[in-house]
């Protein structure tokens, strides 16, 4: 799309009354191979093509997307978005769009458009081979390798035309180990805003090890029992109860809706002194980065929580209009087919000064909980069921035996004043976060952090 069409159909929006239009074209070429059990199970690629047409009306959101770009063809499509409307509007002056400005591109090495399969699938059978020969008990492994390469223009009512290109690749693999009664899985996937460069930076041989050896160790361990301790969560993943339980509440989308416990709190205490948190959208080549978010608004390292305070909310333009705050360059979504809603980016719990040492020993009795697995939460409450995938019991200032089958259950907003000690050993790590707006990359971190008291479930 050139600016003089794209110009053309913003205008035409705005004539029939809209106060705001805007353009998001994309086209997305992506790639992925997973090899499943010494076999390639599938091996995909292909590129898609998409308008999204946004209109507003006041804060009012009309929406349609098409992968047609015929001009008459998209200016029937606005013209159907206007016709549901029920009351007539006023037609705005015309606008002008700026010269297209182009996003300087990450920093790519190597582009994935230009990788054949094979070259992946290479790094798949050296992980198989690695995971399978650390023991006869593991009896499954499943690697895959994903990357995509994104163009993307954006055009507004405010004059807004620019371009950007997004680029990542993520590498995965499952192991599972089974004594022959039992089953129990081990995982890494790491990502990042790379291309194929990505891939050959990696440690295939210790990721494989890593997912293999936590598989056989949780494998052969009791289970834990369930009640109310102490609990050290370890750093990196772990920080995904932190995103789900407290990250999602704190997005304009459900502040504006009214859905969340931290409606209403700006600048008052919802967490113990030592805990601050960020959504940092600007962490280079980061797998949750963005070089802009989907309205086309420059991103920023926002501060959502220091020193218990709650200081900001992660908004949009519709959350930043609707909920009296700044914009954050938070707007995301899945693709052309999804009107962006603010979203988490990069989000962490801060490095504090303790070590896990100093926290392991201030526990008598409680959980280690080393490495999160997946969970849900309800995101009007803050509920959350997330279970453990390495835990460890704590007993008398030390770690003991490995335990399998622990969760652990709670409130996000009631669990962050209980957070007493936070470490100095910040990981991030890569996910996915499903939404309103879709799925898209994001990264959750933290230090190993303490909490006083959780309840963990397991065994009676």
């Amino acid at each position: 799309m050139n600016n003089q069409l794209a110009n053309d159909l913003i205008n035409f929006g705005l004539m029939r009354g809209a106060d705001f239009v805007e353009l998001f074209v994309e086209e997305t070429r992506s790639s992925s191979v997973n090899y499943n059990n010494q076999k390639v199970e599938t091996a995909s690629a292909g590129t898609e093509f998409g308008i999204g047409i946004r209109l507003l009306f006041g804060t009012d959101v009309l929406y349609a997307c098409t992968g047609n770009e015929d001009p008459e063809s998209l200016r029937k499509l606005i013209e159907s978005l206007i016709s549901t409307r029920s009351n007539s509007q006023v037609s705005k002056d015309r606008i002008v769009i700026q010269d297209l400005y182009s996003i300087p591109v990450q920093n790519i090495s190597i582009d994935p458009r230009s990788v054949e399969q094979e070259r992946k699938l290479n790094f798949l059978k050296q992980a198989d081979s690695v995971a399978r020969g650390i023991s006869t008990k593991i009896t499954q492994v499943s690697a895959s390798a994903y990357d995509s390469h994104s163009s993307i223009l954006i055009f507004n009512s405010e004059g807004l035309a620019v371009e950007d290109v997004r680029v990542h690749s993520r590498f995965s693999i499952g192991v599972t180990a089974s004594d022959g009664k039992e089953i129990y899985s081990g995982s890494e996937s790491p990502g990042a805003q790379r291309g194929f460069e990505f891939f050959e930076s990696l440690n295939i041989d210790n990721l494989a090890k890593s997912a293999g050896e936590r598989a056989l160790l949780m494998l052969s361990a009791g289970y834990a029992r369930g009640k109310k301790m102490p609990v050290v969560m370890g750093n990196g993943f772990g920080g995904v109860i932190f995103h789900e339980a407290c990250g999602h509440p704190l997005e304009t989308e459900a502040i504006r809706k009214k859905s969340s416990p931290f409606t209403g709190k700006l600048n008052e205490r919802i967490a113990a002194e030592c805990l601050t948190a960020i959504d940092d959208g600007t962490i280079p080549n980061s797998w949750g980065s963005i070089n802009i978010d989907d309205e086309g608004y420059k991103p920023e390292k926002t501060v959502l929580i220091e020193n218990g305070i709650l200081k900001n909310y992660l908004s949009d333009r519709i959350g930043s209009i609707e909920v009296g705050v700044r914009r954050t360059g938070s707007a995301r979504r899945e693709s052309y087919s999804y009107a962006p809603v603010s979203r988490m980016r990069n989000t962490y719990i801060a490095a504090g000064n303790s070590s896990r040492e100093d926290m392991i020993s201030s526990v008598e009795e409680g959980l280690y909980a080393k490495k999160m697995g997946g969970g849900s939460v309800n995101p009007a409450t803050g509920e959350f069921n997330f279970s453990v995938e390495e835990a460890y019991m704590i007993r008398k200032g030390k770690i003991a035996e490995p335990v399998r089958g622990a969760t652990l259950i709670g409130k996000g907003h009631e669990i962050l004043p209980k957070i007493s000690m936070v470490g100095n050993d910040l990981e991030i790590s890569a996910g996915m976060c499903g939404a309103a707006s879709g799925s898209i990359p994001v990264t959750v971190g933290q230090p190993t952090i303490k909490v006083d008291e959780i309840l963990v479930g397991g065994r009676s």
